[in-house]
């Protein structure tokens, strides 16, 4: 997919892309009724989460057939409906949101239930709602039911990140809160102001404030709002300093936050913004893309460099997580076809192999309790599986052949090369310090 800049394409009345967001909704209400026996509860998540991939699949022929699916609830103020369009765009998500929703169930039960963990029908409702508020994110229409559901996948989240209940657990939480909830009260005012001017909200490829062109004051105006909104979630720094901490939650949280939900919430609001809000016309105009962009390659670096220090092993992954999210958004700035590319395949290439990363990580904490590089000394022969997956991911994340990250960072390179050459060698030296955070612990284990 290249940065939309045509018409939007033909969509047909279905209620297909409200029955994906609506379906894990009741499967948290049917887990919360089931809390007193175990196996049923388990059973209506996974059942939730493959008929989720059922619904969201069935939408795909359309979409590829350049007539994307499209639900109209309701006004929620006049002039501008709660709705659902399956796009290209969103589908990237709503696939990876889905699909990797099922494997983390799986991974799930065993985690929960190896370690006896407390409250796991709280712990399964708040997920299944967690999906569901991701899946509006994926597949809002408008301005308006993007930013319902990103402050739903909030408060979803929050049961989880504090899952412990330990006073650490809680103060992190309340970090969570403060900053995620910062991010969606800047969306909030965003999405006023362009009610006030009277623009049209609806996400359009190409953009929908070409009538702002030379209003300077607004355009800034609602570019450093939206920027701030999407860019906590999407921990740019300095908005980042939660994500580290929320490590406190549960292994398969920690997935959901870095893989599948809550991050490539954030790292999706940026497609929407330069590519459906701005546009690439006006963001070239503005010179906006340069100050998105060094954002997101000082982010790269530095995240980088501090996950190469951290000892423990969870933040350690943090780190690499907020680094490839801004592979993601500088890929976005770049504002080039091949750039787009590649940040569209490094949303699902990380997806799947950071939740990779985590699922060994979580094994190891239930089999040995270590958390920590230092003590993952011979861990390789306890557990060679296990560190087997954990080197196959960890070559994956530095874009090695043939994994799919080679060819988003391909994508992103050739970008790089088409709109400023100097974030070609910012993409490089994130590779070469991603090789440094990971493969110590992979030597360490089997050397």
């Amino acid at each position: 997919m290249t940065p939309p800049e045509a018409a939007s394409a033909e969509v047909i009345d279905s209620l297909l892309p409200w029955l994906a967001v609506l379906t894990p909704l009741c499967g948290a209400v049917l887990i919360t009724a089931s809390g007193r026996w175990p196996n049923l509860r388990e059973a209506w998540t996974l059942l939730a989460s493959v008929v989720t991939i059922g619904i969201v699949v069935s939408m795909l022929p359309e979409t590829l057939g350049g007539r994307p699916s499209q639900t109209v609830l309701l006004d929620l103020v006049p002039g501008v409906p709660i709705a659902f369009r399956a796009d290209a765009a969103g589908m990237v998500f709503a696939l990876l949101a889905s699909v990797l929703w099922l494997t983390t169930s799986v991974y799930s039960i065993g985690y929960m239930r190896g370690l006896q963990e407390h409250k796991q029908t709280r712990y399964y409702a708040a997920f299944a709602v967690s999906i569901s508020s991701a899946l509006g994110v994926a597949l809002a229409a408008n301005l308006l039911t993007f930013v319902l559901f990103y402050e739903l996948l909030t408060i979803a989240t929050y049961p989880l990140v504090v899952h412990h209940e330990t006073p650490e657990a809680v103060q992190a939480g309340r970090k969570y809160l403060a900053y995620t909830l910062s991010g969606g009260l800047a969306l909030i005012g965003a999405t006023a102001w362009m009610y006030m001017l009277g623009l049209d909200m609806t996400f359009q490829p190409g953009g929908g404030l070409t009538s702002l062109a030379g209003n300077g004051p607004a355009l800034w105006g609602l570019f450093g709002l939206l920027v701030f909104g999407v860019g906590v979630k999407a921990a740019v720094m300095p908005l980042h300093s939660w994500l580290p901490s929320a490590m406190v939650a549960p292994t398969p949280v920690s997935a959901l936050l870095h893989a599948v939900a809550v991050v490539k919430a954030g790292a999706f609001g940026f497609v929407r913004v330069v590519g459906f809000i701005f546009g690439v016309g006006l963001l070239r105009e503005m010179g906006a893309w340069e100050v998105l962009a060094g954002l997101a390659g000082g982010t790269l670096i530095i995240s980088s460099l501090l996950a190469v220090r951290t000892d423990h092993l969870k933040r350690r992954l943090a780190y690499s997580t907020i680094s490839h999210l801004s592979y993601i958004v500088l890929g976005t700035a770049l504002l080039g076809p091949a750039a787009w590319v590649g940040a569209l395949l490094h949303i699902v290439g990380h997806g799947f192999t950071k939740i990779t990363l985590f699922f060994c990580a979580g094994a190891i904490h239930v089999r040995t309790h270590r958390e920590y590089v230092s003590q993952m000394t011979g861990i390789g022969r306890q557990m060679p599986v296990t560190m087997a997956a954990f080197a196959v991911a960890s070559l994956g994340m530095m874009g090695m052949p043939p994994f799919i990250m080679f060819g988003s960072k391909w994508f992103l390179g050739l970008g790089a090369v088409e709109a400023e050459k100097v974030y070609l060698f910012v993409y490089m030296i994130g590779g070469l310090l991603a090789s440094a955070y990971l493969m110590p612990i992979v030597f360490r284990a089997f050397l």
